[in-house]
């Protein structure tokens, strides 16, 4: 049987990868970075280096106790790019950018909204780091971190919102900025922390625009198998034979896994960069190129259609996996591929993010899904996280602390300014808001967008959906500052 889909992140250079808990629990990663996208853009940071300034400020490490160990102190990493602000004696805005599961670093490099964005406001920029990641580790390593049964306790969503909070609220200071209306942005698990940043600090950030944020995928709000169902239908809607191949081709794998050479066979097919040790290997690193190509679907090459042109084009081979490694090699063409699990920074911090509070039950469960049957199976991830940690996951902390149930009708009620960005084609939108749930808490979507595509650099040739998508984006957050500045000369009469 197939191995639950729990985790949230797979994080290496190429595909997806897994961390280890007892059996390997994945599911896809929600970083807004294709992985094979990191090291792009560099000629344009390059750029811009010299207009970025890095800060570090001086963090309370328990923003909600009053124990000794809550007055320890950390330095969170922050990057300013002032090169366009209009200064706070204009009330210049302030672009805010919330860092999540990973360094800043690879974010600012291809997160084009801000920088692009920022001239025409006269905006200053700021990207900050999420607690525990990058720079702004209390004891220096990830490793430590969450070994450490006294720390890794302080590793949260809501002591990170309160970080940024801290942080900007002594930016404004440090500038004089009082009056300089700031907007939070963020992407996937950073875009829901944009939108609960509004929810929760009002008073500082007048707007929040949350990518692809996939805020209702917890407590059951969405079916479990809304992921996988969005990647199934990506595939399928590019070729029904595509679709079949990749079906079929599970059974296949373990049908030759079988065999007492099985593993060698499979080896040799697919160019492993070692010889596979299990199939589940190989399964796992077919599994999870599927979601990151479906995810990140962008144009102009997008990833799903060329692994079905790959295999389309391959099928009148008789061996499916033949077929289906054609498809491997469409995608990405290497000397071999590497099966094995990898472990970084980023795995290591989510997985425990997932063991404590972000619990989002992905499975899959369709029938006519092109991927076998993965029922998600909590009692499974409790006992694994209490293997791994000693601690059982707080499954319904999320809802019960930034909302998600009723969100239509609860957050119509109090909330405002907020704008949910999605591509159809992304499997997490499948749990994003796709509607409008007031006049200022918007669904800007697109058919044919990918994971956070609107929020990263856009490029001469970008399609018309997209361009529109941003500019709609942009109209609405001139609206915010209208009224905000319309706001701000009343009071002052």
């Amino acid at each position: 049987m197939r191995v639950l889909l729990q985790w949230l992140l797979f994080f290496v250079a190429t595909t997806f990868t897994t961390e280890t808990m007892g059996a390997p629990n994945k599911t896809p990663k929600l970083s807004p970075i294709d992985p094979r996208l990191r090291d792009l853009n560099i000629d344009n940071l390059a750029t811009v280096s010299s207009d970025l300034e890095t800060f570090f400020y001086n963090q309370t490490l328990d923003h909600f106790n009053y124990k000794p160990e809550s007055y320890t102190t950390f330095p969170q990493r922050y990057v300013i790019n002032s090169k366009w602000w209009g200064g706070a004696h204009n009330n210049a805005p302030i672009f805010a950018y919330l860092g999540a599961e990973g360094a800043i670093d690879g974010d600012i490099k291809i997160l084009g909204f801000l920088p692009e964005n920022a001239p025409r406001f006269k905006a200053l920029i700021v990207y900050i780091e999420h607690r525990f990641y990058g720079q702004s580790n209390p004891v220096g390593s990830m490793e430590k971190s969450v070994k450490n049964k006294n720390l890794r306790g302080y590793f949260n969503s809501a002591q990170a919102l309160a970080d940024y909070a801290e942080v900007l609220e002594h930016l404004k200071k440090k500038l004089h900025a009082h009056n300089s209306p700031i907007i939070v942005m963020g992407g996937s698990y950073g875009g829901m922390l944009a939108s609960w940043f509004r929810l929760k600090y009002p008073h500082i950030a007048l707007g929040a625009l949350a990518s692809s944020a996939p805020i209702l995928y917890f407590d059951n709000i969405t079916p479990e198998d809304g992921y996988y169902s969005v990647v199934t239908n990506d595939f399928r809607e590019v070729s029904e034979n595509c679709y079949t191949t990749i079906r079929k081709s599970w059974d296949e794998i373990e049908k030759v896994a079988s065999k007492p050479n099985g593993l060698a066979i499979l080896s040799q097919k697919f160019k492993t960069c070692s010889p596979l040790k299990d199939p589940v290997d190989l399964t796992n690193f077919l599994d999870s190129t599927y979601a990151s190509a479906a995810q990140y679907n962008a144009p102009p090459k997008y990833p799903t259609t060329q692994i079905c042109q790959g295999i389309d084009r391959a099928s009148k081979t008789i061996d499916i996996l033949d077929r289906v490694y054609a498809g491997i090699v469409a995608y990405q063409n290497k000397p071999c591929y590497n099966m094995t699990q990898q472990v970084s920074e980023t795995s290591i911090g989510w997985q425990w993010q997932t063991c404590s509070e972000m619990v989002m039950p992905i499975g899959i469960t369709s029938k006519v899904s092109m991927f076998p049957s993965s029922p998600y199976d909590l009692q499974e991830f409790i006992n694994n996280c209490k293997k791994l940690y000693g601690v059982t996951p707080r499954a319904h902390w999320a809802t019960t602390y930034y909302g998600g149930h009723d969100i239509r009708l609860v957050l119509s009620k109090f909330a405002s300014n907020i704008i949910f960005s999605n591509g159809l084609r992304d499997p997490y939108s499948s749990a994003g808001v796709l509607e409008d749930i007031s006049d200022s808490i918007l669904a800007v979507k697109t058919t044919n967008g990918s994971h956070c595509l609107d929020i990263l650099s856009s490029k001469e040739g970008d399609p018309e959906w997209l361009v529109k998508q941003r500019q709609e984006e942009v109209q609405i957050i001139k609206r915010w500052f209208g009224k905000y500045y319309h706001s701000l000369r009343v009071l002052k009469q």
